[in-house]
């Protein structure tokens, strides 16, 4: 019974095939908005936690100012000292490394061919605390940090300016008129939320404060931590030895902020599948529209084959029949709908998903809820039309023009 009444279904679709699809065009709208927004949803927060991982794990960041900002409109807070940097890694249980960081600009030239860039100076200490193996090449030796000597390792985007991707190791680049022997070449890291991690020079932290900065001053520490401890004790022990070292009486508020790598992270996932779920819900009311329209149409078939539904009940249907074949009709519509769209939710990721810049991905979980949806959407709506059909009157269907 059930594959005769489907094929009736199928034979009264394609009876008029423009108007089945434009009645299937919500419900195609609506199932792709939803699939390709979850799919895209979940891409950026995973392209987001992979940004955040690739600064490391289990790492502190420890900079002047309540915020990344200056924080209000006082005077800006001090930047930290050598001095700070050794007290935190000298009297705070759990912390492996503290990697003290002073930052400029400049343009690199080789050959040639320029690139304006950031300078990053830092000690090895900043390879301790997150991992960023190199493709060729060393870090700094003890020697060159202590001299700051005029050294540098580079990150993938500006060896490609510079070498256009050969080996840079070895030879000797300008930054701002000042000669620097490379030594090292970074691994990829990538590009996303924080910007281009791979356009980077990192230098001797004495050479950049002493040729670039032209001060002692640290803007940021990148303090390590040890996975066995707490970190949020860890950061306590780090909030209580800069207070003292800045002189920061008990009432008063701390003129640094100490921000954990696993905090940005899910404040990220937070954000991402906050924003996922309401234009996930926005575009779920197209389904609701489509569902109208399925509603719509079966109304005007049933007054249509008002005629043809009095026949079939004169000759011994009986109206279970009549029903089970509009509501056929309804599910194979909203059905056909919800395949059409999840065709043309990936199609849409595969073109958005290069263009933001996030990795292509394919969830079955909100493809086969999106298919359900559509069928569920299907029976609701066209329930109501089925079951008019079904309880029209022989005579009167009969009589009917």
């Amino acid at each position: 019974m059930l594959g005769t009444t489907f094929m009736l279904a199928i034979r009264s679709i394609l009876r008029h095939k423009l108007r089945s699809f434009l009645t299937t065009l919500g419900i195609i709208i609506g199932v792709a908005a939803v699939v390709a927004m979850v799919t895209l949803g979940r891409a950026t927060t995973v392209a987001a936690q992979q940004q955040v991982a690739a600064l490391g794990t289990n790492i502190l960041q420890v900079r002047p100012g309540q915020g990344f900002g200056r924080g209000g409109g006082g005077p800006r807070p001090p930047d930290f000292k050598q001095e700070d940097v050794d007290a935190v890694a000298r009297q705070v249980a759990g912390v492996t490394a503290v990697a003290p960081q002073a930052q400029s600009t400049g343009t690199a030239i080789y050959q040639g061919a320029n690139w304006s860039t950031t300078i990053n100076g830092t000690t090895n200490a900043f390879f301790q605390v997150q991992p960023w193996p190199l493709v060729s090449g060393r870090t700094f030796s003890r020697q060159e940090e202590l001299a700051g000597k005029a050294v540098c390792i580079i990150g993938n985007t500006v060896r490609t300016n510079l070498f256009r991707g050969g080996e840079a190791v070895g030879a000797r680049i300008r930054i701002n008129g000042i000669s620097c022997d490379v030594i090292g070449a970074l691994s990829t890291r990538g590009q996303g939320g924080f910007g281009d991690q791979d356009d980077v020079v990192i230098m001797p932290i004495k050479q950049v404060q002493r040729r670039f900065t032209g001060n002692r001053d640290i803007r940021l520490m990148l303090v390590g931590v040890d996975p066995s401890y707490d970190t949020a004790q860890v950061q306590e022990s780090i909030k209580q030895v800069l207070r003292e070292r800045r002189r920061i009486a008990g009432g008063k508020e701390d003129d640094f902020n100490i921000f954990d790598t696993a905090q940005i992270s899910q404040a990220l996932t937070g954000v991402t599948t906050l924003l996922t779920q309401i234009v996930t819900a926005v575009a779920a009311i197209s389904l609701v529209v489509g569902g109208i329209g399925i509603m719509n149409i079966m109304l005007v078939s049933v007054t249509e084959r008002t005629r043809e539904i009095g026949i079939r009940l004169a000759i011994g249907a009986v109206a279970s029949e009549v029903l089970m074949q509009f509501l056929m009709e309804a599910v194979v519509l909203s059905c056909l709908g919800g395949i059409i769209g999840l065709v043309v939710a990936q199609l849409v990721v595969v073109i958005l998903a290069p263009l933001m810049q996030v990795q292509w991905m394919f969830e079955p979980q909100i493809n086969v809820i999106a298919f359900l949806v559509s069928a569920l959407i299907g029976v609701v709506f066209g329930y109501f039309p089925a079951r008019r059909a079904a309880g029209l009157n022989p005579i009167d269907a009969l009589r009917h023009e």
